[in-house]
C-alpha cells in the first residue's frame, strides 16, 4: 500500500515527508494505522549519523501508537480495531525473549538499528527501490507501520491514544530503570542526572517507588522546577555547586544514581555521589572520553549498570504505567507537546533545542 513517511536521507537536515510503499503484513505481523508517534533522541542521533550507524535512506520512529488495520494469518493475540502501543523489535526465541526479557534480546541491536527485519528484508520501498525500515521493529514515522504482533502492546480503547507512544521508549526507560532495574524500595535515595523525558519519568518512578530523597540534577532551571512538581525532593544546578551540593544533601552518599545526560563529567559525578554498595545506572553513552575510578567502586562495593528500556517487559510494564497514569501518579502527559506530522521539521528543531521535552507527531486522520 502507498503511505506517507518521513524519510531520513544523507543530504537532509531533517526527515522529509515522502510517499513510500509498505508491504502487507506477514503471518506474524500486524498492520497499524499510526495515530501518533514520539520523537526520541535516538531518532535524532540516528538521523544525524551519531551513535549506532543505520543504513540510509531509512524511515525512523520507534514510539508509535495506533489502531490495528490488518493481521497476519498466524496472529491470534490481536484483532482488527485493537489499539496498540508498539515496542522494540526482538527475535522471540533467544533465552532473554523466552524469559520475558525482550529488551535484552540477543538480536536487539540488529532488530533496532539494522534497517531490516531479522531475515534481511525490509517492508518499505519507493518506486521499486528498497528503503531501510523496521527501525526498532516498526519505523513509525509514517501513517502506517508493520510490527510483529509479539511486540505490540494492546491498550484500552478509552485511553488517549495520541499520548501513549512515548510509553514504549522514553517513559518505560525512565520509570522502568527505577522500578524494575534498580527495584528501589521505600526510604532509599536516588539522584537523576538530566531532566529530559527519560529523567523526568525516572523521577516520577522514584516517587511511585517511595524513595525518600529524589534529587534532580540539570542546568535548565525550568526543567528543575518541573522536576520538583513531579516528585523531586531536591534540585541541583551543577553551575551552583554540583558534587558539593549533592554531598550536602546526603553526606554518606546515595543508594542510586541514574544518568540520562551524555556529558562525560556527569558520569564521574554519578559515581562520586554513591554511598557504599550504591548503584549507578547508565541509559545513554557519553559523548567523549570517560574513565571510572575503579578503586572507588571497589572500596565501597559500588556498581555500574547499563540499562536499556528500563529492563522492563513492555507487555506488563506499559499497562502498569497506564494504571499509574489513571491514578494520577504518573502524569507523563505533562511532558508532551503535539505537532502535526507535516510539522516534523519544527518538532525536530524543538527537540534538539530543548524547547520541547517530548514531542509527539500526530498523523492526519483518514
Amino acid at each position: 500500500m502507498r503511505i506517507m513517511a518521513a524519510v531520513s536521507r544523507p543530504d537532509s537536515p531533517v526527515p522529509r515527508l515522502e510517499p513510500v510503499d509498505l508491504e502487507p503484513p506477514r503471518g506474524d505481523e500486524i498492520l497499524v494505522r499510526v495515530v501518533a508517534t514520539g520523537i526520541c533522541h535516538t531518532d535524532i542521533n540516528s538521523h544525524a549519523g551519531r551513535g549506532v550507524p543505520v543504513p540510509k535512506p531509512i524511515v525512523l520512529g520507534h514510539e508509535g501508537a495506533g489502531v490495528v488495520e490488518a493481521v497476519g494469518a498466524g496472529v491470534t493475540t490481536l484483532k482488527v480495531g485493537d489499539h496498540v502501543v508498539l515496542s522494540g523489535g526482538s527475535c522471540g526465541a533467544c533465552p532473554s525473549c523466552r524469559a520475558a526479557r525482550p529488551t535484552y534480546c540477543r538480536q536487539a541491536m540488529p532488530a533496532a538499528f539494522g534497517g531490516q527485519r531479522l531475515d534481511g528484508s525490509s517492508p518499505l520501498s519507493q518506486n521499486g527501490e528498497r528503503l531501510a525500515g523496521a527501525f526498532f521493529g516498526q519505523s513509525s514515522f509514517a501513517t502506517h507501520a508493520l510490527a510483529s504482533a509479539r511486540t505490540a502492546v494492546a491498550v484500552p480503547k478509552d485511553l488517549p491514544l495520541h499520548l501513549l507512544g512515548p510509553l514504549a521508549c522514553g517513559m518505560i526507560t525512565g520509570a522502568g530503570s527505577i522500578i524494575e532495574a534498580f527495584k528501589v524500595r521505600p526510604g532509599q535515595s536516588v539522584v537523576v542526572f538530566g531532566t529530559g523525558g527519560v529523567g523526568l519519568a525516572a523521577i516520577m518512578g522514584a516517587r511511585i517507588a517511595g524513595a525518600s530523597r529524589i534529587v534532580a540534577v540539570d542546568l535548565n532551571a525550568d526543567r528543575l522546577a518541573l522536576a520538583g512538581e513531579l516528585g523531586a525532593t531536591d534540585t541541583v544546578n551543577p553551575r551552583e555547586g554540583g558534587d558539593e551540593a549533592l554531598r550536602a544533601i546526603l553526606p554518606d552518599g546515595f543508594d542510586f544514581s541514574f544518568v540520562t545526560a551524555d556529558h562525560p563529567s556527569v558520569y564521574a559525578s554519578a559515581v562520586a555521589c554513591l554511598g557504599p554498595e550504591g548503584s549507578c545506572g547508565i541509559a545513554v553513552a557519553p559523548h567523549g572520553a570517560w574513565s571510572v575510578d575503579v578503586g572507588y567502586l571497589l572500596a565501597g562495593g559500588r556498581k555500574l549498570q547499563g540499562i536499556i528500556g528500563g529492563s522492563a517487559n513492555p507487555q506488563t510494564f506499559i499497562p502498569t504505567l497506564v494504571e499509574y497514569w489513571r491514578q494520577g501518579r504518573f502524569p507523563f502527559d505533562r511532558l508532551i507537546q503535539t505537532y502535526p506530522f507535516a510539522d516534523i521539521a519544527r518538532a525536530w528543531d524543538d527537540t534538539i533545542s530543548g524547547r520541547t521535552i517530548k514531542p509527539v507527531l500526530l498523523m492526519p486522520e483518514g
